[in-house]
């Protein structure tokens, strides 16, 4: 038996090898390991990727995230309109400048933020909105900026999962007022660690960001504000310098992965395949499937049924994610803000069916087959 991982990183890093090792020894015997030519070269490469005209680099996506929020002057006393699907860094850098996260259901077909109820939820307190463009699946951009105008709220696009995907020929990460970037390793345009960036078109966002992430200093030893330490390390930077040209190809792969899921899994009735769409220009993240419930026991709960599902997979050797099992809103550190159980039911009904299947490049269709068999088989014994 053949046993599949969710994720395979090794399989990526061996087509890419040779190049690694002559980078690393290039930056190690150069003895510049924070910041440098590298790291801006870089910067430049990814702003013109995304197309736009500014990128600042920085330790992760949630300090991009932060970053973004210090530099749109975000904080105590202010509103985000977010999903409550999604990791918790989203709404982790609301709270920690001190504003309240806001959540707005999503759409049970792309698990994104359902924009048509997002003018519900603004108030004379709202400043931005936040929307993630979850597992690949980009959010309807052209709708949402256009309520983003009418309210004069700032955008902020959370793309950690969706790096080189494009809204009706754009790309992600250039349509709001700043673009949010993880290059954590299991990202689709990852890092050998920690990694994350921001992108914008505004010069004035771009430098708050830069000094923010120097502790607050723009002149050495002088500080204008609060800031951090976050900075991309220069072998990462110099690693992401030899995938960024590989990374249309290698979405490109993922979407072939993604269509012969659709094709092998269209005959198994109990499962709900995600939505394809020709404006979505998904790069698959995660390829994730909705559990129905055909169990045996009436009184068990879906997600009970969906972890039955997941350790019968295990057993034959193939390994599956659940992401999120518990939706922000009923997290313990946010009852504070007063959300109950059934207020976002979409999202709870979700936490409940999702099962995301194996998804990396090189994997081969032989197994997929093997996948989607073994699904077949744990779904038909319970």
């Amino acid at each position: 038996m053949i046993k599949i991982p969710p994720i395979d990183l090794k399989r990526q890093y061996q087509q890419i090898k040779e190049e690694t090792a002559a980078k690393v020894l290039e930056i190690l015997n150069s003895g510049r390991y924070i910041g440098g030519e590298i790291v801006a070269n870089f910067e430049q490469q990814f702003a013109e990727y995304i197309g736009v005209s500014q990128c600042v680099s920085c330790n992760s996506g949630t300090d991009a995230l932060y970053l973004a929020m210090r530099a749109l002057n975000i904080g105590e006393g202010d509103e985000v309109i977010t999903t409550p699907f999604t990791f918790i860094a989203t709404t982790e850098v609301i709270v920690r400048v001190g504003a309240k996260p806001v959540f707005v259901d999503i759409q049970s077909e792309t698990f994104n933020l359902n924009v048509d109820a997002i003018e519900s939820a603004i108030t004379n307190k709202t400043k931005a909105i936040i929307p993630v463009h979850l597992f690949g699946q980009p959010v309807n951009m052209t709708q949402l900026m256009a309520i983003a105008s009418k309210h004069n709220l700032f955008v902020i696009e959370d793309c950690a999962q969706a790096t080189g995907a494009q809204w009706n020929h754009q790309r992600l990460g250039s349509i709001g007022d700043v673009g949010c970037f993880s290059f954590f390793p299991t990202k689709n345009l990852g890092a050998f660690g920690d990694g994350g960036a921001l992108t914008t078109n505004n010069t004035s966002i771009a430098q708050s960001a830069r000094m923010l992430k120097e502790h607050g200093s723009s002149v050495r030893y002088q500080h204008d504000r609060t800031g951090i330490n976050s900075r991309l390390d220069t072998i990462q930077a110099g690693i992401l310098q030899i995938k960024l040209p590989l990374l249309d190809d290698w979405n490109q792969q993922r979407r072939e992965i993604a269509a012969n899921y659709q094709e092998l899994l269209a005959p198994i009735k109990q499962i709900e395949t995600p939505l394809f769409s020709p404006e979505n220009n998904s790069v698959w993240n995660q390829y994730t499937i909705k559990i129905r419930y055909k169990g045996k026991y009436l009184e068990e709960s879906l997600s009970s049924y969906r972890d039955r599902i997941r350790q019968k997979l295990q057993e034959n050797g193939i390994s599956t994610m659940v992401y999120y099992p518990l939706p922000l809103h009923l997290q313990p550190v946010y009852q504070k803000f007063g959300y109950k159980k059934g207020k976002f039911p979409i999202s709870e009904r979700i936490s409940s069916q999702v099962l995301s299947l194996p998804m990396f490049i090189s994997l081969s269709l032989e197994e997929q087959q093997q996948i989607v068999y073994g699904l077949k088989d744990s779904l038909d014994s319970i």
